[in-house]
Parts: structure tokens; C-alpha cells; sequence
């Protein structure tokens, strides 16, 4: 998936309490072509996420604001849109709040201060992860498409089984395609 396809596929949420940080991300998603909106406490953010439809497959966060933390700001993103990949960032980094945050659904932590290359790389990562799900949602269609066939006269065509172990099988190679590019 190309850079710019990315940037027109969902908006992003920035979320920070420090006025500088904020914009610094912002203008930066904004420089790669997305819609950005940005958020200066939780609690404008999770309102923000309520009213959005959906519309954030982004949301980047600090832990630690004022009004509510960054992990409510991940459920609010999460309760917005469950494909929304969440970024916890924090100045505050311990094991215990990074091993929180995957457990909780976040795709990212990041420590500050971080460069915005860690920003490419996470990019970069979604954008393969994007890819392979699409491939995996195409190839799931082309096969309920082939189900829906019927078979060839003179031949009863694959059993039930035999197609449920097809469609399990090419399911293991695309997760395992996923961990392998998310590697």
C-alpha cells in the first residue's frame, strides 16, 4: 500500500497536554498527507472520539493527561472504531504500563522523547499490516465465492470438510504472513 493511499484511508488523533508536542505531531502527519485532529487533554479527546463515526484509524496518545489517561483515550478510540490502531506514548515509561497497553489493545508505546523516524517505522508497519488484512479479506471472499459455486455435473466437488480445512489452511499462511512482516 503506498504512503499516500495510507494517509487518505482514516484520520488521525493526536492527543498531548503539552501544546508543542501536539502540533510537532500533527504537523507531521499532516506533512505526510493525512487529516489530523488533536487533542489537548483526554477527556476533549475521548468526546472527540464519541462524536467521530469511526472516522480515526489512528489514534496517537499520551499516557499521562489531565481529565483521563491515555488508556481510557485507547478504549474510547477502540469503542470508536474496533480496527482503530492506538499509539501510547508517554515520558513516563514503565514494563508494567507498556505490558498494560498491548494487553489492553494498543498497537505501539513509545517513549519520550522519540524521533519522528519511530513515527515511519510504525507507519510503515500499519501500512503492511493493512495490506495483508485486505489480501486476507479478498482471498476469504474469493473463496465464499467459490463455495458458492455449484459443482461440476458428475461430481459431488470438495466435501464440507475439505473446504473448511482449505479455508483454515490459506487463514494459517496469511497469519502467519502477518507475523512475519509485523516482525
Amino acid at each position: 500500500m503506498p504512503r499516500d493511499e495510507l494517509a487518505t484511508s482514516f484520520e488521525v488523533l493526536v492527543v498531548d497536554d503539552e501544546p508543542a508536542a501536539r502540533e510537532l505531531i500533527v504537523e507531521y502527519f499532516n506533512s505526510l498527507g493525512f487529516r489530523v485532529t488533536g487533542a489537548q487533554d483526554g477527556r476533549a479527546a475521548i468526546a472527540t472520539l464519541q462524536r467521530s463515526t469511526g472516522r480515526f484509524g489512528l489514534v496517537v496518545t499520551d499516557l499521562n493527561l489531565p481529565g483521563a489517561d491515555g488508556f481510557a483515550v485507547l478504549q474510547a478510540a477502540r469503542q470508536s472504531n474496533q480496527h482503530c490502531y492506538v499509539v501510547i506514548v508517554t515520558g513516563y515509561a514503565s514494563l508494567d504500563s507498556a505490558i498494560h497497553a498491548v494487553r489492553v489493545g494498543a498497537y505501539d508505546y513509545l517513549t519520550k522523547p522519540f524521533s519522528l523516524g519511530q513515527l515511519d517505522v510504525i507507519l510503515a508497519r500499519l501500512r503492511d499490516r493493512i495490506g495483508v488484512e485486505r489480501e486476507k479479506q479478498q482471498l476469504l471472499r474469493r473463496q465464499a465465492g467459490a463455495d458458492r459455486r455449484p459443482p461440476p455435473p458428475g461430481n459431488g466437488g470438495p466435501s464440507v470438510e475439505d473446504r473448511v480445512s482449505a479455508i483454515e489452511g490459506a487463514i494459517g499462511r496469511i497469519e502467519a504472513l502477518l507475523q512475519a512482516r509485523a516482525s
